[in-house]
């Protein structure tokens, strides 16, 4: 794999790579250990100033080790699929198989996603065909340059294929779903219902994590005390700003409750000193100009629409917070723009919830309350509910499915002698 990333021109190319990787899939088994062996070997060599400056990188170095990945193979395929051995069943024995070429379709906001989602695939056992999004082919190359270094006798590399071609290529797009035998999808809302529906054949299992959005919130105990207000602000500072907050799991606002006689002016001031430090560890590199339009726009229209509104934010538009009150979810406008909004009970903007919301960020001094909102939460369509800071940690289930398990067959055996 001499240039990892192959830009494509005709479905032929692609048909030949599907081809190829069932080929090496036919003639290479690896056992789980040496798969996790390589991913622990990568997670190791994804050092130096470049590749930590990639966003996302911290938390795929912690996915790649094989601490993170063993717990997730066994809570989804059971203790045997480290070994390779079925598993009882009453009667019967059950064991993964890979369901073959797995083909990725990542989004092109999250500079890691092809690489995680990829993984996903090859814990399963299956190849991977990967069409990497225009944006994202030089840092996808630099990020698999390390896996070809690591990988010195080919457990991995010859069951992967990453492909490069224009997204509005609909020859090739339907090539490469007609040339796989499963199938996961990551994006927004058009790129995911135009992807559903190419034809994959019959047999192609489908996973489906579209556009969400996700929520922050604290209780009156969790914000007010002074000794933790600069660990939570320093939390939330982070999940705002991987990402920048594009991916479904960033928090777009944050929901403080209320409580009689105590001001909330204090912990804005230290989230405020949480994102000046968090923007001078982590500028921002570039800024499109639709962004910045978008971000300046947000503020004036925050500012102008209620007299009771406040806005805190530098002369650039590197990070902004928009305070007020109420309930309804406000308009996501990303590029580090936090809305705080108070209410009386944090319930009741959970129970306006319709789905759309994929993460709970939760900062609660009350574990009873926590406990009653996490159940809300769940009824409301919530998939994850983690602690502040933890927001983007990518461990399964996720949208709530598992990772690995929709792209493997579980075959059931009942022995003939029984």
């Amino acid at each position: 794999m001499t240039d990892c990333v192959h830009l494509v021109d005709s479905p032929e190319e692609i048909i030949a790579a599907a081809v190829a990787l069932r080929k090496n899939l036919a003639a290479n088994h690896p056992t789980p250990a040496e798969v996790l062996a390589v991913f622990e070997s990568w997670a190791g060599a994804l050092n130096g100033r470049e590749l930590d400056a990639i966003p996302g990188v911290a938390f795929l170095k912690l996915w790649l080790r094989r601490g993170t990945l063993e717990p997730v193979i066994i809570r989804e395929l059971g203790r045997g699929a480290l070994t390779g051995d079925w598993l009882e069943d009453g009667r019967a024995r059950l064991r993964p198989f890979p369901v073959g070429v797995v083909g990725h379709w990542p989004a092109g906001n999250i500079e890691i996603q092809p690489i995680l989602s990829l993984t996903c695939g090859l814990l399963g056992g299956n190849a991977a065909l990967v069409r990497i999004p225009s944006g994202l082919v030089d840092v996808t190359r630099r990020l698999m340059a390390q896996l070809v270094a690591c990988d010195t006798k080919g457990v991995l590399v010859p069951r992967i294929s990453l492909v490069a071609f224009e997204h509005s290529r609909q020859d090739l797009q339907e090539a490469m779903a007609r040339s796989v035998d499963g199938a996961m999808i990551w994006g927004g809302q058009e790129a995911v219902l135009n992807l559903r529906g190419l034809p994959f054949p019959h047999w192609a299992k489908l996973a489906v994590f579209g556009p969400r959005l996700s929520v922050a919130m604290m209780d009156a105990g969790a914000w007010a005390n002074e000794g933790e207000q600069e660990a939570w602000c320093q939390r939330i500072a982070r999940d705002v700003w991987q990402f920048d907050q594009q991916a479904c799991s960033s928090p777009q606002v944050l929901f403080l409750e209320r409580r009689n006689g105590l001001s909330t002016a204090g912990f804005v001031s230290a989230l405020e000193r949480a994102f000046h430090i968090e923007n001078r560890a982590h500028p921002r590199q570039a800024i499109s100009p639709t962004l910045t339009a978008a971000i300046c726009q947000a503020r004036a229209a925050w500012l102008l629409n209620d007299t009771t509104h406040r806005a805190i934010f530098p002369k650039g538009p590197d990070w902004t917070l928009l305070m007020g009150s109420g309930a309804t979810l406000p308009e996501p406008v990303q590029g580090k723009t936090l809305h705080i909004l108070e209410v009386d009970d944090l319930r009741e903007p959970v129970s306006s919830f319709d789905g759309n919301v994929q993460t709970l960020g939760l900062a609660m001094a009350d574990a009873a309350k926590e406990t009653e909102l996490a159940k809300l939460a769940g009824q409301r369509g919530v998939d994850r509910i983690v602690k502040l800071g933890r927001m983007h940690v990518f461990v399964p289930p996720w949208d709530g499915v598992d990772l690995i398990r929709p792209m493997v067959r579980m075959v059931r055996h009942v022995p003939s002698g029984e």
